[in-house]
């Protein structure tokens, strides 16, 4: 049977799921309706793909082994692994929006390596449909990132993913997605049939070296966990056959060990089939290899050259987790406890490849470097990289709480760098003038603008350090109206300071229970976090103050009742809508000297320090 293995790629909502989705229903691989490629909790509340996933359907006697991968720029690398193990890719760009920051992104690493793209424009029943502009957008994006002709040469095919609908050319009778899977059949190189030349392009090697195609070869591009079973790998195979109960020779990094694989599965729509051997081309998931990573060749010479190690972008954002100790530790989780979160954080590690976590940092007590374990600093890409990992841990029932996400400082031959990222905003006319004084106060630099049906596209460079925290005041600035997406773009000399509206803390003072009347005073200082009835303890963060500087207030403090009656004493109290803190929100809105407070049902800010006495203590010691 003939196989061919491609990867879904585009940016964020537009429209990859739905279009696997459609792909599955049509061609027998989803039984119920209900059913789709988003599948965690998470993934469906968000409406957002967050770890890539494979799947396969049949169609005309070839089995075509499907990898819906995320759209979001924190979720890059599994876009970056997975094209390793593809032949060829689906660019999937939204027929109103054109190419956005992530389109770049995984365009490039496509070209880079090789892939010819096959691009479908989406949702072109949509009014504001342009689809022969985006079109030309696209074309003009492969040149630029330097596509050779025959890339740049590419198939064009044009979708409804919600209704499952594809065409050749504009204006053609189509009712299912079969136009594109003959595309796919046409364009798409036969897996088992092009082993040789993937070999030999991906280990960099002359067409004209030897090579033994029958011994078998594969290469780890993802990992699973079963509890049962461990830790499990999905892989590539690029040569020969692969056995369930075959001992192989593991070959990565750190040398050649040996290994044995005692369960194969293959994939049959989103489901796994226990199989005994699998081909040259497949994708297959395996288990029996407890320390087996991601990059890794497998193989059955021990004399074979390894393919090639999949190499993946560095994060960008670093922060603590700590052990919750704040007066309310230990009333909502299960698992409280510094071993309890390195254990979690060590599982993260093992299917999460974008993230680092140094389990020994130092740490500066009183102007000396120390080393200690009392928090872990977790490196990620980005804040919803992190939020999301952290969402995922307070739901399994932990508790922690982390520092202010810092950006990562590097030092390269002497001349201090940072991270930088493309921004790309879609606004109104009448919101870009504020937009383009508040990001050129936080060092953003206009690279393009253009007007069309009274909003503006806009293009910044811009450092990590400036974006962070700009999202809400974004929203405000723009009324909800504004759209804005970003990419990191690498490592750049540093920009120096960046000036930031500085919003002070509203901080308990006391521990009790909120009540409405001592709210109805604060809210006219700042901006509230909780609500009637709420427990609060002292140093609680909650609320901000716009002077800027922080306030210490009794928020429990309630009417002074007498037995004399006044007219106008009575008056009914009148409380705004408060800014409810998320994991994301709370990030974006603390403060150097704060903790995030996470438990399975509460996100609350608290100071470092909780007394007052404490807080003036602490700030005598940094001066």
């Amino acid at each position: 049977m003939e196989i061919r293995n491609i990867a879904i790629i585009a940016h964020v909502d537009h429209g990859k799921t739905t279009l696997t989705d459609a792909l599955m229903k049509q061609n027998g691989g989803f039984q119920d309706e209900g059913v789709s490629m988003d599948s965690n909790d998470l993934e469906k509340e968000r409406g957002i793909t967050i770890y890539s996933k494979n799947t396969s359907i049949y169609y005309k006697d070839t089995k075509i082994n499907i990898v819906d991968t995320p759209g979001h720029a924190d979720f890059g690398s599994e876009v970056e692994r997975v094209l390793r193990a593809v032949d060829s890719v689906l660019l999937l760009v939204d027929s109103v929006e054109g190419p956005m920051p992530q389109t770049r992104f995984v365009l490039k690493k496509s070209l880079e390596l090789g892939l010819k793209p096959i691009v479908v424009i989406n949702k072109i029943d949509k009014e504001a449909a342009e689809p022969d502009r985006v079109h030309n957008e696209i074309l003009e994006l492969f040149f630029e990132l330097g596509a050779s002709e025959e890339q740049a040469n590419f198939e064009t095919v044009y979708a409804i993913g919600r209704e499952g609908k594809a065409h050749r050319k504009l204006g053609d009778d189509s009712k299912d997605l079969s136009p594109l899977l003959d595309v796919i059949l046409e364009k798409v190189p036969d897996a088992s049939l092009c082993q040789r030349a993937s070999l030999t392009s991906l280990s960099k090697m002359p067409f004209d070296t030897p090579f033994d195609t029958e011994k078998m070869s594969a290469q780890v591009f993802n990992l699973g966990y079963d509890n049962f079973l461990g830790r499990m790998a999905v892989a590539r195979i690029y040569s020969g056959t692969i056995s369930s109960g075959n001992a192989i020779f593991i070959k990565g990094e750190s040398g050649t060990r040996k290994g044995k694989i005692t369960k194969l599965f293959s994939f049959e729509g989103i489901t796994r089939k226990e199989v005994d051997s699998a081909a040259s081309g497949d994708i297959v998931l395996l288990a029996g290899i407890p320390d087996i990573y991601i990059g890794e060749t497998l193989c059955e010479d021990e004399n074979m050259k390894p393919l090639p190690h999949i190499a993946i972008d560095e994060p960008t954002l670093s922060l603590n987790f700590l052990v919750n100790n704040s007066p309310f530790a230990g009333c909502e989780g299960k698992f409280i406890t510094g071993r309890q979160i390195k254990e979690r954080l060590e599982k993260e590690l093992e299917i999460n490849v974008g993230l680092k976590v140094d389990f020994s940092p130092e740490q500066e007590v009183k102007g000396q470097q120390k080393s200690g374990s009392n928090f872990f600093k977790v490196y990620g890409r980005g804040e919803l990289h992190i939020a999301i990992l952290l969402e995922y841990m307070r739901r399994e029932g932990f508790e922690m709480q982390v520092s202010q996400p810092e950006v990562i400082i590097k030092n390269n031959n002497g001349v201090k760098t940072e991270p930088y990222e493309e921004l790309v905003i879609d606004v109104p006319m009448e919101f870009s003038g504020s937009v383009i004084e508040k990001i050129g106060k936080r060092r953003g630099i206009m690279k393009d603008m253009a007007e069309k049906k009274d909003r503006a596209r806009i293009i910044f460079d811009i450092p990590t350090r400036g974006l962070l925290g700009y999202r809400g005041e974004f929203i405000i600035d723009t009324k909800g109206e504004g759209i804005m997406n970003s990419r990191v773009t690498g490592f750049k000399e540093y920009a120096g300071e960046i000036k930031k509206r500085k919003y002070g803390s509203m901080i308990s003072m006391v521990a009790g229970k909120v009540v409405a009347f001592s709210l109805a005073n604060l809210q006219e200082r700042g901006m509230l976090y909780v609500e009637h009835g709420v427990e609060v303890y002292e140093g609680m963060v909650i609320g901000n103050v716009l002077k800027g500087e922080d306030m210490s207030v009794n928020p429990t403090k309630g009417k002074q009742l007498t037995n004399m009656r006044a007219s106008g004493t009575d008056e009914a109290i009148m409380l705004n809508p408060i800014f409810t803190l998320s994991i994301e929100r709370g990030l974006e809105v603390m403060n150097e000297d704060e903790y995030l407070e996470i438990t399975p049902k509460s996100v609350r800010l608290r100071k470092k320090y909780l007394t007052e006495l404490d807080r003036a203590k602490a700030h005598r010691i940094t001066l």
